[in-house]
Order: C-alpha cells, then structure tokens, then sequence
C-alpha cells in the first residue's frame, strides 16, 4: 500500500475513536482496513475504503449546523461546534497542521512561556538590548547637567568721566564651554538654564500620557520604534541648535520621546519574559540607568565641549534603534488583545531561537470580554477613574511616584551645584545607586518582605536620611556629613523608585498596563519639574529642602502600605480579573494576610 493511503488511514482511524470511542464497528472497520491493505488485492481495498466514506458522511452530517441537518435526514440537532471546528481545520493539512494533533497541549499564556522558555537566550538578547537603550535615554536625561554648567564670571563695566555706564564686559574665569558661556545665560537670563531641564521634564509628563495609551492601542512594538528613532532626529537638533531657542524646543521633544519610549522600553523587558522575572529585568532596567548617569559623566570629563558632548551622547542611540528593529512585538500584548495566533507565531518563533522545538504549541482562545471589548479598549485611562480598584490603586501609586521623582531628581539634579569636580560628583550620584538594586532583588522575592513591604521601608529610609541632614552642624567631617547622609538618601530612593516600577507592572492588567504606568509616570514628571525649584527654597531655611524630600518619603511610603501584595499571585491580564479576591483587595485584613504569608511559605 502507498505510504500515503497509510498515513491517511491511521489519522482517520485516530480521529474517529476520538470522537466515537464506543463505536465497536468503526474500530473493527479501520482494523481491517488497515489489515486489508498490506494484505489483500485492491478490489477488497475498495470495498472497505467505501465503507469508511460511508461512516465518514455519517458522522459529519451529525456534525453539520441544525438547519442543513434538517434537511439531510428530516430532524434537527444541536451541532458541536468543537468538533466542526476540528473538521474543517483538518481539511487543509499544510495549514494548522498542529490544531489536528489530538494531542497538542493547550495552555494560557504563563504556561507557554515557561513551555517555551521564560528567559531563554533568545529574551537575553532582546532584553539586553532594552536594558542598554537605559544608557542612552539616561545620557539625554542628565545632559543639562553638563551642558548647563555655570563656571565662575565677572562683569567689567566701561564707565565715562560722569561715572554712567555705558557697556559691560563678561569674563568667565573657567575655561568652559556649555550653553551658558555660548549664549550667556547670566543674571536675567540665567532662569533660561533651569528652563530648558523643566521643559525635558515636561515633554516627559506627556510623553508618559501620550505614549502609554498609544501602546496599549497599536502595540508596544512600533511606538518604541517611531519614539527611539525621533528622540535621535531630535537630540541631534539640541547639538547643532543655532539658538537657545531652538535649543529649549529641541529638549521637549527629546523628553516627549524619552519618556514614551522610556515606559514602553521597560514594560517589553517584562512581557518577554516569564513573571518569575519581572522583578530581575525591572532591577536590571534601573541599574542599566544608574550605570548610564556614570558613563555621562565619564564622556563628559573626555569630551568637554559641549556641541561634541551632546552629539557624541545622541549618536548611541542610533545604534540602539539598529539593534531594536528585528524585536518582536508583545506575545502577552497580542494575547491581551485577542490575537492568540499571532501570538503563537511570536512564542514559536522564539522558541526556535532558544532551541525548542515546539510546533504544536496552542494558546487558548479567549472571549470577546476576556480579551477586551471595543469599549474597554477604547475608554483607556478612563478606566483608571471608573474602575473602583484601579481608581484608589492609582491615586497612591501617583502619589508614590511623585515623591520618589521628587526626592531622586532633586538630589540627582544638585550633583553639579556641590563642591569638587562635577564630572565626579555626576559620576558618584551615578554609582551611589548599584548597591540598591542587588537589595531590591533580594527582599522584594522574600515572602516576608515582598513588593508593598520593601517599597515602603525604602521609601521611609530615605526620608529619614534626609531628615537627619537637618540636626548634622555644617562643619561636620567627610564621613558624617550633609553629602553623605545626602547620598544616603539617593540610595534609598532608588531602590525604591525602582521597586515602584515593578510592582506598578504587576498591580495594572496587562490591556491597561501601559495606561496605568503612563499615568503614574505622569506624575513622576510632574515630581521632576518641580524638583529643580526645591533647593531655591534655601532662601527660607538652609533645612527646608531636606525638609520637603523628608517628609515627602516618609508620607509615600505609609501611603504605599495600603496596596495588596503582588508576590507569588497571578498576573491579571484583564480587567474582568480584577474581581477575584486575591487581586482585587486594597487593604487587607490581618486573618488574610497570614493565609497569604502561609501560601508564599510553601511556593519557598
């Protein structure tokens, strides 16, 4: 018999005792059949190949929709769809060729990923190339650091015999070169300087709201892509700006850029990994960011001029944008969405790459009001309000980026005015937040510490660093002093601005993540804006700025206790989840939260 009479013989015979199990008859049927054909001539082949397409119309009439069953045999009944579905995919054998397999699994998303690979070589890759677009994105962020400089200056006024100026001359007594000394940005115009840093801010705040949206509409894929490749048009227009004024529009839009793609760049190194690690590449994004902020200020002691500076800054991110266009798009964005065959295509696809051989890889399709409505698509960031979980969420997740925006940006930004070299100080501000994140890593995966509790602590630590700075004389020594309890404080509020992003992933579903994270960012921003104006209020008290960043920590990580803890659960993926207890609580009870340490006990 022909190889392919046989391979079609045993499909059918497997298909039909799959649904007709206690079909004696049909078994005996394809038993002998499959005999007959090794063993007999072909008119008895014929015989009982008739006899099959026999039963065949038999049991695809019982399967044929009600209406054109009552015609064929004169009575309706219900037909089961499962099994037409089978049917009519088994009709084209090179086109999901897997759904025929009996026996191809069918899973949820986290069991695919763990089925495929959480973090195989291929996500290292692509995260490693997400984690080190930090480095470029943290160079635009600290650029006016260095660009801004104010070195040391003095006016000569030319005067006549009556003693009435006529001109003034400015001499600066460092050999700089930064925006300052091209366009002298002194006296009146020295606000110009602080300006352009609150416009980076601003272009971030709707950035984040723009953005984050945009991404949970049309994928995170091309909105990383048009934002990477715009922030780099745009960054080259801030190094070869002719004005300052072009100068100021060309950082809007750089930040407008940076903080869009920024928020997407960090929620792409989550959704191509298993949840399991969540925590490490959040961790590895914010000390990717810090090592950024070092490197700065290493380019920046090598290249002084800053023309050069900025355009040597910007040029990383052209090789950033070369590297990121062969990434995939979301597979948990794709499964949020409905597109559950695009998605197996992506997890197949890396799967290959990983060196899994997974051809009948099949995710289970979910509804319409699983994967999201048009309305619930639509309404977006509406949900944030109407939603009565997300709404409080929300408000204390606000309020903690705030603080922590606040607190980091106001210490990070002052590295320039302290004393010493300011390319050391950019540098130590930089560094100072590595020892952070190897904590992050640990306590946030302990069962007795978890998300809500390490964030809080942190957050709490570095309000009463800063605090502390107000009872320390000025005249202290180096060890304990201002800028030690100062950068004390900087260690603290990174480690909890960077818990602040992986528990704000886990706490949003993913068809509003973005949404969620673009939001809270927005008021991360609105935190960066104001923090440059924070030290101004010296002119008060010499405490008062210690005083704000003190009790903004403090008052943030009480807020943050009244969030549910993330570890060890589910990740929701719609908002229809939210409902089950043990992700949609906001507070919880003291008999609860013992069940839930129990729980985590025994995942240890």
């Amino acid at each position: 018999m022909p190889l392919q009479s046989a391979v079609l013989f045993t499909f059918l015979k497997g298909f039909f005792l799959k649904h007709c199990r206690a079909n004696f008859l049909v078994s005996s049927i394809f038993h002998i059949s499959f005999f007959t054909h090794w063993q007999f001539d072909y008119l008895l082949e014929t015989v009982v190949l008739l006899i099959n397409l026999a039963v065949l119309h038999r049991l695809m009439v019982s399967y044929l929709p009600p209406k054109i069953q009552a015609r064929q045999n004169g009575r309706p009944a219900q037909a089961k769809p499962e099994v037409r579905e089978g049917l009519l995919a088994c009709a084209d054998p090179f086109r999901n060729a897997h759904s025929c397999m009996p026996d191809s699994p069918v899973m949820d998303l986290d069991e695919a990923l763990k089925f495929v690979g959480e973090f195989g070589p291929y996500q290292k890759r692509a995260v490693a190339v997400l984690v080190l677009t930090q480095v470029y994105m943290a160079c635009q962020s600290m650029l006016i650091v260095l660009v801004g400089f104010t070195p040391e200056y003095r006016i000569e006024q030319h005067q006549q015999q009556d003693g009435v100026p006529v001109s003034q001359h400015v001499t600066f007594t460092e050999n700089v070169d930064s925006i300052v000394t091209e366009w002298f940005l002194i006296k009146q115009q020295a606000y110009k300087v602080s300006l352009a840093g609150s416009l980076f801010f601003a272009g971030l705040l709707i950035g984040n709201v723009v953005f984050g949206p945009l991404s949970d509409k049309i994928g995170r894929r091309p909105v990383y892509l048009t934002g990477l490749f715009f922030e780099v048009v745009f960054g080259y227009v801030t190094a070869f700006a002719p004005s300052y004024e072009v100068f100021a529009a060309s950082r809007f839009l750089v930040g407008l850029m940076n903080g869009g793609i920024g928020l997407v760049c960090f929620v792409l190194t989550q959704e191509y990994v298993g949840k399991s690690y969540w925590a490490m590449t959040g961790t590895l994004t914010s000390m990717t960011f810090a090592v950024g902020i070092a490197l700065f200020g290493a380019l920046g002691y090598l290249i002084q001029p800053w023309r050069n500076l900025a355009t040597a800054a910007n040029s990383s991110g052209v090789l950033f944008f070369l590297l990121s266009v062969s990434l995939p798009e979301s597979p948990r964005w794709l499964y949020s969405q409905g597109r559950a065959e695009r998605a197996e295509e992506v997890l197949r696809f890396m799967a290959s790459r990983n060196g899994n051989a997974v051809k009948h890889l099949m995710l289970q399709r979910v509804g319409v009001s699983k994967a999201g409505n048009h309305k619930s698509r639509g309404a977006g960031v509406l949900q944030l309000i109407i939603h009565p979980v997300l709404r409080l969420r929300t408000m204390v997740l606000m309020y903690v980026w705030y603080a922590c925006s606040l607190v980091y940006y106001g210490l990070t930004l002052g590295a320039g005015e302290t004393s010493g070299s300011r390319y050391v100080n950019v540098a130590m501000y930089g560094l100072v937040e590595l020892p952070a994140y190897p904590l992050c890593i640990y306590f946030i995966n302990k069962h007795w510490a978890g998300r809500r509790k390490s964030m809080a602590s942190f957050l709490c630590l570095a309000g009463s660093a800063c605090l502390c700075t107000t009872f320390i004389p000025e005249n202290a020594g180096a060890l304990l002093s201002v800028t030690s309890l100062a950068l004390v404080g900087k260690l603290m509020v990174s480690a909890a601005f960077n818990i602040a992003y992986v528990y704000t992933s886990e706490l949003y579903p993913t068809v509003i993540r973005n949404a969620g994270l673009g939001v809270c960012s927005m008021s991360c921003r609105v935190g960066g804006i104001l923090a440059p104006f924070v030290p101004s209020m010296r002119a008060l008290h010499t405490s008062m700025p210690f005083t704000v960043f003190c009790l903004s920590g403090l008052s943030a990580g009480c807020l943050g206790l009244l969030l549910p803890e993330t570890l060890n659960r589910p990740a929701a993926e719609t908002l229809e989840e939210l409902g089950s207890p043990g992700l949609g609580r906001v507070l919880e009870s003291k008999p609860l939260l013992y069940e839930d340490e129990s729980c985590a006990s025994t995942h240890k």
